[in-house]
């Protein structure tokens, strides 16, 4: 059912974004609505086989957040590397930059991903860029193309003809954009691949053309999209544009038919629970818990293996995005007696969202992660422990708790797992909510040694309720350290 949601869910925000941003008016019952035709169908990356998702994560001491996630495929050596060029530019150019006063970093850069097509003929990879300029987001897309023939990856104009089939397609966007209004700024657009980065088909094999925020009129028209015709199309695509066409028309022949939007839910999930809590009483043990932040991702199955061997259950706050793209990890992780937590849906700070792109975001992942573990996730950690009251609020309202850390193990990209181990060993103590990351190498290497030295001084790892005991967890409420019981706090 989850599933389902999320993909239409997709579909839907594609097509209240289309036509320069101005959404249709909401359809009586038992209207037929016509296909949107900018909606581009995204491939569920759980059924590619080989696929996982590489995380870069940088802060810059509370000043500047940075979460980029894309896909790596087993098959596509040449798309992962043009993607990992890409995400490091990306990283490059926002520490260089400044905001628009100058005086400041641009203080948030998230970049996700969806699977545009994915053939034995062609794989596509759409790139989603936010940036938070201190007012308000910016959005933009990229979308790579990548030949399973030939190895080699390349933007969105490979699947033209070359130049003089850039210059003709630039014609015929801007005759569709006649009918947009005065703010589309037609004369804007130029015959540019930067311009035409972001390239996609239909389930019809027309051509999806999108313009990133404030590209072509004012920031306030959102996404800007324009579908060019298969017909018109077809003499401007290049070789792998041709065989790109076909493949997408084909995925979407042979899919099942499209069922309703949304599915009721008739029944309750369980409340997510480790399946051996109970079996330690924190109070009279010395019980420590390790959380793992922005999984699951290629090291995560290394993680668990290290844990079970070290007879050793921790907390995962799952990113939506990475749980949908391997929904066999969360059930690995719920068999082996650990937990699977919401760290939203693609780690954006969430204390600088509205109510509803809050409740948006744990949802989505709550679905996810029901969908993989039959459990609904009562556990949430705001990406970079960002709280605001909304967020608290929202948090209440859908029964989830809060989790922070009292222990930061600072297991960034570039520690030394030696460091990582004697910074935990050293400021562990009875009750302690451990921050990790399972997408950090240096991270799962400090495992070892970090289950060694606390057990050899008495510590248990469980999950964080367990800390709690039979006190229990409360939605709303913020929980840093298992010795915070008694502290008081609002639940506004």
């Amino acid at each position: 059912m989850h599933q389902t949601r999320f993909f239409a869910g997709i579909a839907l925000l594609a097509l209240s974004a289309g036509g320069c941003g101005l959404a249709a008016a909401a359809p009586e019952r038992d209207v037929v609505v016509p296909a949107e035709p900018t909606a581009i169908d995204f491939v569920d990356p759980a059924t590619v086989v080989g696929l996982s998702t590489a995380t870069i994560t940088n802060e810059d001491d509370h000043s500047r957040f940075v979460h980029i996630s894309y896909p790596e495929l087993a098959d596509a050596p040449g798309l992962n590397r043009a993607l990992r060029a890409d995400a490091e530019r990306q990283l490059r150019d926002f520490r260089a930059a400044k905001s628009v006063n100058g005086d400041y970093p641009r203080p948030e850069l998230n970049v996700d991903w969806q699977l545009a097509a994915r053939s034995p003929e062609a794989v596509a990879v759409r790139l989603r860029t936010g940036e938070f300029l201190g007012a308000s987001w910016g959005n933009s897309t990229r979308t790579f193309w990548f030949d399973p023939r030939t190895g080699k990856a390349g933007g969105s104009t490979a699947l033209l003809g070359g130049p003089q089939a850039l210059d003709r397609l630039a014609a015929l966007v801007k005759e569709q954009l006649k009918g947009r209004g005065p703010q589309v700024e037609r004369d804007g657009l130029r015959a540019d691949p930067g311009q035409f980065d972001s390239m996609a088909f239909n389930r019809s094999g027309d051509l999806v053309v999108e313009f990133d925020d404030c590209q072509i009129g004012p920031c306030s028209l959102g996404r800007v999209a324009v579908a060019v015709q298969a017909g018109r199309v077809a003499p401007l695509l290049s070789e792998l544009g041709r065989r790109a066409q076909e493949s997408v028309r084909e995925a979407a022949r042979s899919a099942p038919p499209a069922g309703p939007t949304t599915t009721p839910k008739t029944t309750a999930s369980p409340e997510a629970s480790s399946n051996r809590a109970g079996s330690v009483n924190c109070a009279r043990t010395k019980c420590v818990a390790l959380t793992f932040d922005d999984g699951p991702g290629p090291r995560t199955g290394r993680l668990l293996d290290l844990l079970a061997a070290g007879k050793a259950r921790a907390t995962f706050f799952a990113v939506g995005t990475n749980a949908i793209a391997q929904p066999g990890l969360l059930r690995r992780m719920s068999a082996e007696g650990h937990l699977v937590g919401n760290h939203s849906w693609s780690h954006r700070d969430l204390s600088k969202q509205a109510t509803s792109k809050i409740a948006d975001s744990f949802r989505r992942t709550d679905d996810a992660v029901r969908a993989a573990i039959g459990q609904e996730p009562t556990l949430a950690r705001p990406p970079y422990g960002a709280i605001s009251k909304d967020v608290r609020d929202v948090a209440r309202d859908l029964g989830l708790s809060l989790v922070g850390w009292d222990v930061n193990s600072r297991d960034e990209p570039g520690a030394k797992a030696s460091e990582i181990t004697d910074r935990v060993v050293r400021k562990a103590h009875p009750g302690a909510i451990i921050l990790m990351h399972d997408t950090n190498p240096e991270s799962i290497d400090a495992i070892p040694g970090i289950l060694k030295e606390l057990s050899g001084k008495g510590y248990t790892f469980v999950t964080v309720p367990e800390l709690y005991g039979s006190a229990a967890m409360r939605a709303g409420r913020l929980y840093e350290s298992g010795n915070q019981q008694s502290r008081k706090q609002p639940l506004t």
